[in-house]
């Protein structure tokens, strides 16, 4: 493929629910919000649309259902991943065939395989789907860091296209753009995307775009134009809310937010509960600001 696959912010868009159900007409709300922000790429059932709890059957719908609504203005990012390859094998095959463009595939969770485990996993799904194929790290979630060294072979597979890098390592991120050539990275954390922009990413995988999508994908355009200045005073001035929405396990904080702003997205299924009250209020008080 030539170039990444997108620049700028992809949103990891929240899962909405009504009554424990998902609610579809919030989902297509939503995604016209996204595109109207100028949100070139969105996430469907990743780890801010809740996917351990999502049934396959649920996330294929979700799948079928934002592909159809968006078109061809925006791409549909599918969260397939899985801690078993034969059923992220299944799962990226299914979403294939429904017409999604490319996979967010997470590292294997639990099982903790090595690094030559994690090759033959990404090998496994590259080859059984011809759509490009995204790694997904966040060691903090699964308990297994995907290696540079790893990430430099997993490369020359032409449809693994990058890496969403979540580490909160910058010093990694100056390693896989240093040592990965044509592996694109984009950050998964909020608080760094000027300064992952900044040492080569191609911008981000965000939480905080289900919020704010226009000044998020400001904040990265300006990046990626090497208007350092400005992206970073923006950076700045989102941090507080960046951090309002890591102040318990995402998507929590995110979901209460949505409902600031007048998106009612429902709770989070359990084993997630909702945002404590201390939190709850000072997210409606920076909302009232």
């Amino acid at each position: 493929m030539e170039g990444p696959l997108f620049t700028g912010v992809c949103t990891a868009l929240v899962t909405p629910f009504l009554d424990d159900q998902v609610n579809y007409p919030m989902l297509e709300q939503l995604l016209r919000r996204q595109i109207d922000a100028g949100i070139g790429a969105v996430v469907i059932c990743g780890t801010t649309g809740e996917s351990p709890t999502l049934t396959d059957e649920e996330k294929l719908e979700l799948f079928r259902r934002a592909k159809a609504y968006v078109g061809s203005s925006c791409l549909i990012i599918a969260g397939t991943g899985s801690n078993s390859t034969s059923h992220t094998a299944y799962l990226s095959a299914a979403a294939e065939q429904i017409g999604v463009d490319a996979l967010l595939v997470v590292t294997p969770y639990y099982n903790k395989p090595t690094p030559e485990g994690l090759l033959a996993h990404y090998m496994t799904i590259a080859h059984t789907v011809s759509i490009p194929v995204i790694a997904y790290n966040v060691p903090g979630r699964t308990g297994v860091d995907l290696p540079v060294s790893t990430c430099r072979r997993l490369s020359s597979i032409c449809n693994m296209v990058g890496i969403k890098e979540a580490s909160s390592d910058v010093v990694k991120v100056t390693r896989l753009c240093r040592q990965c050539p044509g592996f694109a990275v984009w950050t998964g954390c909020d608080e760094l995307i000027v300064p992952s922009i900044a040492l080569g990413a191609k911008g981000a995988i965000s939480v905080l775009s289900n919020i704010l999508p226009e000044e998020t994908q400001a904040m990265a355009q300006a990046a990626l134009a090497g208007d350092l200045d400005t992206a970073a005073a923006l950076q700045q001035q989102l941090q507080h809310l960046v951090e309002l929405l890591f102040c318990e396990a995402n998507p929590i904080p995110v979901k209460a937010a949505m409902k600031c702003i007048g998106l009612d997205c429902g709770g989070c299924r359990l084993p997630l509960t909702g945002l404590s009250r201390e939190h709850q209020k000072q997210l409606e008080d920076y909302f009232r600001r």
